[in-house]
């Protein structure tokens, strides 16, 4: 299922916002996809970002993907239980598996990322 509370990227990354902060991961098609996720490499806080740009890097058995920022910030956060535990993206991709958190910088970006409605009909078509 797809929250509806959420934003999403074309990348497959979801984005939610709880105040000027962002809470940022990849979605469950996206871990799907991937496979059975063995590392990420997130950047540390205070890291600027911009929209659209790499902010790091998911290693899975099948593939190492690269990420992408949904939006333009500096990194407050980065999940630290991912280390330990990089299954959670596989296992909880909307919850514990959250990748990192950032303070928003431009809020009109949120705009125009993806609703749910219209993430769906793009996974749908392949």
């Amino acid at each position: 299922m797809i929250p509806p509370d959420l934003r999403y990227t074309t990348d497959h990354e979801w984005v939610r916002v709880e105040g000027d902060t962002a809470t940022i991961g990849v979605t469950d098609f996206a871990a799907g996809q991937l496979g059975d996720v063995v590392f990420v490499d997130l950047p540390a806080a205070g890291t600027h970002l911009d929209q659209f740009g790499t902010f790091g890097v998911v290693e899975s058995v099948k593939a190492v993907s690269d990420l992408y920022a949904p939006v333009s910030g500096e990194v407050s956060e980065a999940n630290p239980d991912l280390a330990a535990k990089p299954e959670l993206v596989n296992s909880d991709p909307y919850g514990a598996g959250w990748m990192i958190r950032v303070k928003i910088g431009d809020a009109a970006q949120v705009a125009s990322l993806l609703e749910a409605d219209a993430y769906e009909k793009l996974i749908a078509a392949g």
